[in-house]
């Protein structure tokens, strides 16, 4: 592996041919005909863009050390080398110690072995020794030359991190990136931290957060993976997720617990409602509490409660789930206890309260993304749809984020389209006093992407709607607005909603998007205004075809005229007959 620095402009070479021949497949691929989903399509121009930044950006610390192998190839003895420079070629190329160095010397001997070794060979192996004599002379007993001399600065080699690779936070390399609900990518422990601070906000776009959910990017993951093995960079290890498990409560509060579900499993009402109140009210305190009520068996006698025809105690007992759903490992006994059809009857039939706190329920539980199939699988969708139309404004809030988080899965969003969600989405649109039009662009954009929800977008005239956004909405709304209106001006309707948005004045409102949006809205308003142009286009070549038609046909006019009054000469130069004798119709019945 050594060697190959040697051969630099060769293999540098080949690489950038490599790279810019990829970078130039990428740039070619016509998404629209492909009929490429918009996530499927951001990653691929996430990774034109990596291929763009290779070919245009030269690798400076690739140039630092072919000079510095130059520099110690040009001086004739070790006397002459800079000390510096062969520090730095020996981290570079990972020969710190004397086994390194022994071990590199039996590759080239073996490299040698096959034939002429030929002057790389020979170069390589006068390195070594320029390097095995540094080694020896500043750490005769073998311990790793960079450890000699804590000062040095030992950044001054590293590879410079794309800046997709960093998170906006921290600015480190990323280890486990995750997404947010702007679409933006952090480090999963700075974004955690940040949240966990009270933010509700996106830390690099100031947006509100529509949830507070967390989606792995993997595809950055393996880039990154990819990005560290090509310049020898150690590829950043996913930090061990931390065990939350909290401090076991003490005994006294583990009685307590217990009393409590005694209390619970009784057939007092009375005592049923207080054990449940205070049940909801423990849990709200603090992640030990969860943990102690879950631990203690309380999720199967609190679900065995929800169809209780009590209203109070049906409010404490889905409030109480509510808030021990939090902790983690309380979410999959909820699941497994069966909760999911009991909620949804809450969510169905309970007071205000109980649906607006049943709704925030399911929208915790589906955090887990198999929980997303099992709640879309027992009939929540069209309950919380149901919710968001006629609901209070928290329950509306409630309903909106469980089913933008429920329609993350493809499976559950004909099943939100079917139960009407469209309409009342457009609905919140227009009403802007309703706070709902961030929650409602956000939904509307996922649905978008699907064939039943793009169909019922398009059917309930939405494209003044979403140019009006585009107008006046703010950043983050536009950037929704623009990916729904992506979908919809596709496929078969696609020349009708691009002349119906033209009429609407959507290409300057797109030119100020792809000027001045967000990175996501700047892409969106690019794609829109592409397609734009391929209309315009062809509207103005049918336009010239019908003006060309028109200009033959108007050329074979003046004949007529020409004929006509050559028959008006011929007419007059014959003599009259009978018929030029009789008078008009008219004055015969005048008589």
């Amino acid at each position: 592996e050594k060697t190959k620095v040697l051969e630099r402009e060769k293999i540098m070479q080949t690489f950038q041919d490599i790279t810019s021949r990829l970078e130039h497949a990428l740039a070619g691929i016509s998404f629209d005909e492909l009929g490429i989903s918009d996530e499927v399509r951001e990653q691929v121009e996430l990774v034109h863009a990596q291929f763009k930044r290779a070919k245009e950006r030269p690798d400076t610390s690739d140039d630092i050390l072919f000079n510095d192998l130059i520099s110690a190839y040009n001086s004739s003895t070790n006397d002459n080398v800079d000390p510096d420079i062969i520090q730095r070629l020996s981290e570079k190329l990972q020969l710190v110690t004397i086994s390194d160095l022994n071990q590199e010397s039996l590759i080239l001997h073996e490299m040698a072995s096959g034939g002429d070794p030929g002057a790389v060979v020979e170069n390589m192996s006068m390195l070594l020794k320029k390097i095995k004599d540094f080694v020896q002379t500043q750490d005769p007993i073998g311990i790793p030359a960079s450890t000699t001399n804590p000062s040095r600065d030992e950044n001054l080699t590293s590879p410079v991190v794309p800046d997709d690779f960093r998170c906006p936070i921290s600015l480190d390399l990323m280890k486990d990136p995750v997404i947010v609900s702007t679409g933006q990518t952090y480090e999963r422990g700075c974004i955690e931290r940040w949240l966990e601070a009270g933010h509700d906000t996106c830390p690099k776009t100031q947006q509100k957060l529509p949830n507070k959910s967390l989606t792995p990017n993997y595809v950055l993951r393996s880039l990154i993976a990819q990005w560290c093995e090509a310049n020898g960079v150690e590829s950043p290890k996913r930090p061990a997720q931390p065990n939350n498990t909290p401090a076991t409560c003490t005994a006294s509060e583990h009685s307590k617990v217990i009393e409590l579900l005694q209390k619970l499993s009784s057939q007092n009402l009375a005592d049923q409602r207080g054990a449940a109140g205070m049940l909801r009210q423990l849990a709200k305190r603090s992640a030990e509490n969860r943990a102690c009520i879950g631990e203690a068996g309380a999720i199967p006698i609190l679900v065995s409660l929800l169809p209780t025809t009590d209203v109070s105690t049906q409010e404490h007992v889905v409030t109480a789930l509510l808030n021990l759903s939090i902790y983690e490992e309380n979410k999959a006994r909820i699941i497994t206890s069966g909760a999911v059809p009991g909620i949804v009857h809450v969510l169905k039939r309970g007071s205000m309260e109980a649906r607006e706190n049943s709704a925030a329920t399911l929208f915790s539980l589906s955090l887990v993304d198999e929980n997303k199939v099992t709640i879309g699988a027992s009939g929540a969708i069209p309950a919380l749809v149901l919710l968001l139309g006629n609901g209070s404004q928290r329950g509306k809030k409630d309903a909106a984020t469980a089913l933008f988080n429920l329609c993350i899965y493809q499976g559950n969003k004909g099943k939100a389209v079917r139960a009407g969600l469209v309409p009342i989405l457009l609905e919140l649109l227009t009403e802007t006093e309703s706070g709902m039009v961030d929650e409602a662009l956000a939904i509307l954009a996922i649905l978008s992407s699907h064939p039943e929800g793009k169909a019922a977008i398009s059917a309930a005239a939405a494209i003044p709607i979403l140019v009006g956004v585009i107008r006046n909405g703010s950043s983050r709304n536009k950037e929704n607005a623009a990916a729904v209106l992506v979908h919809l001006c596709n496929g078969e309707q696609q020349q009708q909603h691009l002349a119906e948005a033209q009429e609407q004045g959507i290409v300057t409102l797109l030119e100020e998007l792809a000027e001045s949006g967000t990175d996501r809205g700047k892409r969106k308003a690019n794609q829109l205004l592409e397609r734009m142009n391929r209309f315009l286009k062809q509207q103005s070549q049918a336009q010239g075809d019908v003006m060309a038609q028109a200009h033959v046909q108007a050329q074979t006019l003046p004949q007529a005229p020409v004929q006509a009054q050559a028959d008006t000469q011929l007419e007059e130069s014959l003599p009259p007959t009978s018929s030029h004798l009789l008078p008009d119709t008219d004055e015969v019945n005048d008589h």
